[in-house]
């Protein structure tokens, strides 16, 4: 028998922002907290949905922070929260009223406020606008991805945003959440995409000192430099992966391809034989299909696997777990769970008629804005009439917070 997920009971109020804010807040909700994520507030009677896919388990309402009634609303809230994710670049919350140490941890001293930036909050960059490409390059970790001969090559926004970003403030919560446990008090928590990336890339970085990461960008062993680890196109246009870095390994790839040590150019292990191995390979698996390279590769040691699109795992029902399993108290399931909170979400959508949480759900790729007035009733009670009203599209605080 199992227990309940690791963060049931843990309050999360998330201040909707781009995809690392978000990315932490669905991890806290994929292990069991309660996210209610705070948006703008849309002063029309249909206001559009969301855009924001990283919206799963998460409910929502629209606040106006400029706003004395809104303002008014989220400090009462924060009395009653553990976490609040701030995605704002620095003195945002300040400048909002809502400065973490003097004004929201006075009214919550258990508070958690996580901050994610994209630079560091201190030198040079810190009031500068960015995007992952921009995080990962002076991190110095972008200047190592790439072809050899190349210009450097930004991986879609995966290193910043998600692993550097979203996934490290989720860390962050985790941590303080351990030594709230042990104290009693919260902290602020401060995240960049810049130190999150670097640390990530730990190994490439302190590998530029040896042999396996010591050349130009692209020649080096886990760069793309080093033909038996690479990726070859299929004879279809599909392609194939090789990590066969081991003696063994290897052995067990030339196996596959039909070759012996005497067919190749020279030592694997000589940087000035790459390039004829790497032709060689690369007319080899020019010679098969994707499928007749996965019969042949399937249960060895080569490590030699088909790269699989995302509509294949789609089609074949690929299940989406969460990013790490605890026996006794597992995250909730995803892929399995993701239809049926599709169906509620719009169903939920449809029987709103406030223009606040938001109705019309539609197939673009537009998320709903449901559930958010459900929750404040669950956490402590609120009701839309008694605590908090509607003006302007969003919600504002009607009673004085003594009396919640």
């Amino acid at each position: 028998m199992t227990s309940p997920p690791p963060l049931s009971g843990i309050r999360v109020l998330e201040l909707a922002g781009l995809a690392p804010g978000p990315f932490a807040g669905l991890l806290l909700a994929d292990y069991g907290a309660t996210v209610l994520r705070v948006d703008r507030a849309t002063p029309s009677p249909n206001p559009i949905p969301t855009r924001d896919l990283l919206s799963r388990r998460k409910s929502s309402i629209a606040v106006d922070l400029k706003s004395p009634g809104g303002l008014s609303l989220i400090k009462a809230l924060i009395q009653h929260v553990d976490v609040l994710i701030d995605p704002f670049r620095p003195g945002v919350l300040e400048k909002s009223g809502l400065c973490p140490t003097t004004v929201l941890r006075a009214l919550n001293p258990r508070l958690i406020v996580a901050r994610m930036t994209g630079f560091r909050r201190d030198g040079k960059y810190a009031q500068m606008a960015g995007h992952d490409i921009n995080y990962i390059a002076v991190s110095g970790v972008l200047s190592m991805l790439g072809r050899a001969h190349d210009k450097p090559y930004a991986p879609a926004n995966i290193i910043g945003d998600f692993a550097g970003g979203g996934a490290v403030c989720f860390m962050g919560i985790l941590l303080a959440l351990i030594e709230r446990a042990r104290t009693g008090s919260g902290q602020v928590v401060e995240a960049n995409m810049v130190d999150g990336s670097a640390y990530l890339a730990t190994m490439p970085r302190l590998s530029t000192k040896t042999w396996t990461w010591g050349g130009d960008r692209g020649t080096n062993l886990l760069d793309g430099g080093c033909p038996y680890y690479d990726t070859y196109e299929t004879k279809d246009g599909n392609y194939m992966a090789v990590g066969a870095l081991e003696p063994q390994f290897f052995a067990a790839l030339l196996k596959g391809l039909g070759l012996t040590k005497d067919d190749l150019p020279g030592a694997r292990e000589d940087p000035s034989t790459w390039p004829d191995l790497r032709t060689q390979f690369t007319k080899i698996f020019k010679s098969k299909t994707r499928a007749q390279w996965e019969h042949i590769f399937d249960g060895t040691d080569a490590c030699c696997t088909p790269i699989i699109s995302q509509a294949e795992l789609e089609a074949q029902g690929f299940d989406h777990r969460p990013i790490v399993t605890l026996r006794d108290s597992p995250g909730l399931a995803i892929a399995t769970g993701a239809e049926k909170e599709k169906d509620a979400a719009i169903k939920a959508a449809k029987g709103q008629g406030s223009g606040v949480e938001g109705e019309g759900w539609q197939e673009d790729g537009l998320v709903p804005r449901v559930g958010g007035e459900a929750v404040l009733e669950q956490w402590i009670g609120w009701g839309r009439g008694k605590q908090f009203n509607v003006e302007n599209g969003g919600l504002v605080l009607i009673s004085p917070a003594s009396k919640l």
